[in-house]
């Protein structure tokens, strides 16, 4: 079982910027290809992004240009780095560990964009 814990949601205004954080407590973190996904208020998850351990990423065209996923593999850490965040960025930002057919979920960050 791999434990994930978000942090870095909040309140931002629209144009502004926001970092998220996810912890993972695994030896075994490398394994894992880590993502973002986003839950919106009434609406289903959806892929936000992706970072695999050799450092390859995928976006969604949503967020292509403002937000960049990283990874710590030394410090079993994934980030969302957020800017020019949108009044539809609002929503739960949930963390990700995926090892075929392994696949963890955190319990999730809000984030609040303000227009």
């Amino acid at each position: 079982q791999v434990q994930l814990v978000e942090s870095g949601g909040g309140l931002v205004q629209a144009g502004g910027s926001l970092r998220l954080s996810c912890a993972a407590s695994t030896r075994l973190f490398k394994m894992y290809v880590m993502g973002w996904y986003h839950q919106a208020p009434g609406k289903q998850r959806e892929f936000v992004a992706s970072v695999t351990s050799g450092g390859s990423t995928d976006y969604a065209d949503s967020v292509k240009g403002r937000f960049t996923i990283s990874r710590d593999n030394a410090k079993n850490t994934v980030h969302l780095q957020m800017n020019s965040l949108k009044p539809e960025d609002t929503g739960v930002y949930y963390c990700n560990a995926l090892w075929d057919p392994r696949n963890y979920w955190g319990q999730g960050t809000q984030v609040t964009v303000s227009s």
